[in-house]
This record gives structure tokens, sequence and C-alpha cells, in this order.
């Protein structure tokens, strides 16, 4: 008897490229933890190897090789996990990095999740890679019900203008393509800043007194100091009405499932922010 060839396993990646791999993967290597929490949703968790710093959701991530972080990976421990499959982040790996796996024959999946839909795509490709389509079609079925629930309760409702600060010093924001501006928009609001054309722009204190956003949110906890700063421009509508709002970093930062956590909050500082002009 002649045996049957498997047929190859295609996806198209964040970047536009086609990932190609002879069979599921079964060594897989994370290089941010946004990259292992979809792998994890998707139902690879059991074969991820190594994983970069401050992969720290699931629970099970937090007893698997670090490699490195985000910016800083180790090329020489990355390799020596004999990956079959390394999952990037398209903007926040170093190119040459990726490159260099690449031209040691290692499948790159670069990931950019740009909208709520690009998770649950980004989560199904995964699944494709390591077999395990079943669990990540239940978990991408289940991101987009919560999603749609989200965009009918608050997506039409009156639009608040919104200052999104990704860091205080140097003070930094998002523009519209950013997956956060994606999240503001589901809530009904306006990223004031969504016409720049860089991805996290740098802005002045000035760009944003003059766009008198009706919300300031940052992501930080209850007892953080980032947002302290704004409290003496009195004459801000968002300092005017107290609406200075934090979301957990976890969940608003990482391009994952939980983003929807972090949206939930969202859409609720925006009601804040809407019933206060009532």
């Amino acid at each position: 008897m002649v045996p049957v060839a498997l047929a190859k396993i295609e996806v198209q990646d964040d970047a536009g490229k086609i990932v190609s791999v002879a069979k599921p993967v079964r060594r897989i290597v994370s290089l941010s933890p946004h990259a292992t929490e979809l792998l994890f949703a998707a139902g690879a968790g059991p074969y991820v190897v190594g994983v970069a710093a401050y992969s720290d959701y699931p629970q099970a991530a937090g007893d698997i090789p670090r490699i490195g972080d985000a910016s800083g990976l180790n090329l020489e421990k990355i390799v020596g996990l004999r990956p079959d499959l390394v999952v990037a982040w398209k903007s926040g790996n170093p190119p040459r990095v990726l490159k260099r796996l690449e031209e040691l024959g290692i499948p790159v999946f670069r990931s950019e999740p740009r909208s709520m839909g690009d998770i649950a795509e980004n989560i199904e490709d995964l699944g494709m890679l390591a077999d395990t389509l079943d669990v990540a079609r239940r978990e991408s079925a289940d991101f987009r019900l919560r999603y749609s629930d989200l965009r009918s309760r608050y997506a039409h409702r009156k639009a608040v203008g919104v200052f999104y600060q990704i860091w205080h010093n140097p003070l930094m924001t998002v523009n519209g393509q950013h997956l956060i501006s994606d999240v503001i928009q589901l809530c009904g609001g306006i990223n004031v800043f969504s016409n720049l054309p860089t991805l996290t722009p740098q802005i002045d204190i000035e760009a944003v007194l003059q766009a008198n956003p009706t919300a300031i949110v940052a992501a930080g906890f209850n007892d953080s100091t980032v947002l302290d700063g704004w409290k003496k421009w009195t004459y801000v509508d968002a300092v005017k009405k107290d609406n200075l709002f934090l979301i957990p970093f976890n969940l608003i930062a990482r391009q994952s499932p939980r983003i929807l956590d972090g949206a939930e909050r969202m859409c609720a500082a925006l009601q804040k922010a809407r019933a206060s002009y009532e």
C-alpha cells in the first residue's frame, strides 16, 4: 500500500504572509504575552514550549520556559527549544530576529490584531496550525457573541470624545488603526486622535487640551497615579466632570480574548461620561 501524503496546513498571518506547515505543530514558541493567550484560547496551550516574559495568563503559562521579553529575545534559547512554529508580535518583536528564524527554516506566524474580529480570526488560524480547530472555533464563536452583545448595547449611543493615554511620559496615544480605538468605537466613543498617521503617536499636552475630550482613559490600577497630571486642567471637559478612568493594563492592552473584559469596562466608563452631561 502506498502511503497517502498529508496535505500541508496553510494560513495567512497579519503581515499578509502565508504560513505553511507540513503537519500539525507540536512545539510552539510564543514571542509576546498576547500571543501566549491566543494560543491557549485556540486549544494549543499543551504544545507551547517557550513564552516571552510577562506571559502570565492563563495560570499554566507561568510554568513554561522564558525566552526573553518581546523586544529582547534570546535567539539561541528559541532555536534550542526546536520549535515547529513561532508566534510573533508583528509590531513588537525585532524584525531581524524573525527574519533569522525564517532563514533557519522555522515557520513564523506574525500576529497583529487591529480589530476585534482579527482576534477571533487569529484564534482560528492558530487552531488550524495546531489541529485544535474545534476548540478554537468554540472560543472564537463565544468571543464574537460577546462582542456582538456589547456592540448592540453601546455602539449607537450618544458619541463621547475619548483621549486614550498609553503612557504619560512621554505622552502617547493610539490612532484609528489601533485595536484600542476599535474598542472605543465599540462603546460609542470617538478617538480624538484617530486621524494621526502613526499607530502609537507621541503627542503634547496642548493637543489634548485643544481636543477637549469628554473622557480620558488610561491603562492602570486603582492606585495608579498616571492620570493625576490632568487634574490641574480644570477647564477640560473630562476633568471638569471627573471622567478620568483607569482600565487594568492586561485587559485593554493585550490583543487577546480578555480585551472583551477591558471593553466592558471601557463601555461602562463612557456610559458614566454620557450620564455626567444629562
